[in-house]
């Protein structure tokens, strides 16, 4: 008689439960619906009563423009224009100077040069601003105004005045067009060891990377000493390339983890038998320009044991965008997940710390140039396990390791102190005996993330 009472009593309390639960959906549709009916006042009062006739497309895609931009910097909203922009950054190429811009309170702020390109060989940073572009200020316009003025016919000539942090004067630069051609992969031999070079991970960049080893081998009729993977300055791309060039150092294990917003949505990736690089030294090359699946690569790499990974700390962003489609020529490029490496880290704000911090002291400015990186942008994803590198970074104890000028290093003909570095780690440590950096065991996840 008592169980039943109870049973009753608790069927009563779900039953009295509902209501409640409609009601607050119903609240909650009912604001949503308010706000919305305050968005078509705005929008209406606008059509009618501003200044000059508007395009109720432009204000319409500004709305979109500004819901997104409210949520973190990599949402975005991709229009027809935006989508063959996007074609050209994963598979072909365009005549233009070799940049990958961002916008930040209406200045386009540099993320990185592409190496070998106009931008990269007239010395322009990641971080510096472009203000002029031939003579014409720029501050304000829309970040795809300023793309379509750099990019244009190849062997034309364009002027750029950037502003460089720490620079009391601006910087005036002349380029010249060039086709570029958006290979992710390049390779070469130094020393007998395989550096391969990642500008990108778009299309193919898997298979190019294994072929790149395949091809180091033949030049040189045998395994070399070891591999360096040079991921600096690369901004990063598709997941799925990320996973493959991982896969292609790894016999085993997890890659990475990316988890959404309810509890069951996590989807993890694993390594294929087989190591293409047969188990010999490999170093990953990172700098504060290295984002996104460069930081993937770094991080499984280095929570596998299977590679060192030198240079600065990386740019900090963990977060996947998904693309979903809205139209035949539209979609919503939308954060839907963060990621994670093997050990169950997240690299948002933080980046990938390296186990050998090597600063580019060829480079003579290396000191003065504030980093860029995930956190300086507005409205980043916060990491829920806050990081803060700045005490270490402003270490101002000098490293004897690292005493050398820019001058001196030229005189002895190292041009990228950084790799130079990376070359001799390699060869000390393929002279040991069992010094190479071995396959790890699977990888202890802590017990809580």
């Amino acid at each position: 008689m008592k169980s039943n009472f109870f049973r009753g009593a608790v069927a009563l309390g779900a039953l009295a439960l509902i209501p409640a639960t409609t009601a607050a959906l119903a609240d909650g549709e009912a604001s949503s619906y308010k706000a919305l009916d305050e968005f078509m006042d705005v929008f209406q009062k606008v059509r009618s009563d501003y200044v000059e006739k508007v395009d109720d497309e432009k204000l319409i895609k500004g709305a979109i423009d500004g819901m997104l931009a409210s949520l973190d910097p990599h949402s975005s909203f991709l229009d027809a224009r935006d989508f063959q922009n996007l074609r050209t950054q994963t598979e072909g190429s365009y005549g233009g100077l070799g940049l990958s811009v961002t916008q930040e309170d209406g200045a386009v702020k540099v993320i990185a040069p592409t190496q070998d390109t106009p931008a990269w060989r007239a010395g322009i940073k990641a971080g510096d601003y472009i203000t002029h572009l031939d003579g014409q200020l720029i501050y304000g316009g829309t970040l795809d105004e300023a793309v379509d003025k750099m990019r244009g016919a190849p062997g034309t000539q364009i002027k750029l005045t950037i502003v460089r942090p720490g620079r009391d004067k601006p910087i005036d630069l002349t380029l010249t067009r060039e086709i570029i051609q958006l290979k992710p992969v390049k390779w070469e031999v130094k020393n007998g060891i395989g550096v391969i070079n990642i500008v990108s991970f778009s299309a193919n960049t898997g298979a190019d990377v294994r072929q790149a080893i395949r091809s180091i081998d033949k030049s040189l009729g045998r395994k070399p000493t070891g591999y360096i993977l040079d991921l600096r300055s690369n901004p990063g791309g598709l997941l799925d390339e990320a996973v493959s060039v991982s896969d292609t150092f790894l016999e085993r294990g997890e890659i990475v983890s990316q988890r959404g917003r309810n509890k069951g949505d996590v989807e993890r990736y694993y390594a294929k038998p087989g190591d293409d690089a047969r188990g010999l030294p490999v170093i990953v090359l990172v700098d504060a320009g290295s984002a996104s699946a460069s930081e993937i690569v770094a991080g499984a790499l280095q929570d596998q044991h299977r590679a060192l990974v030198m240079g600065e700390r990386s740019f900090g962003k963990g977060s996947v965008q998904t693309m979903l489609p809205l139209s035949n020529t539209t979609a919503l490029k939308l954060t839907t997940a963060r990621y994670y490496t093997p050990s169950g880290r997240s690299v948002q704000e933080g980046g990938i710390e390296p186990d050998v911090r090597v600063p580019q002291l060829s480079d003579p400015d290396y000191k003065n140039r504030p980093k860029f990186r995930e956190s300086d942008l507005r409205r980043h994803l916060i990491n829920e396990i806050k990081t803060d590198n700045a005490a270490l970074e402003e270490d101002s104890k000098d490293d004897p390791r690292f005493a050398a000028t820019a001058e001196e290093l030229k005189k002895k003909g190292i041009e990228d102190f950084q790799l130079d570095y990376a070359l001799k780690t390699i060869a000390r440590l393929a002279a040991k005996p069992g010094g190479a950096v071995a396959q790890a065991a699977p990888v202890r996840k802590p017990a809580t993330h």
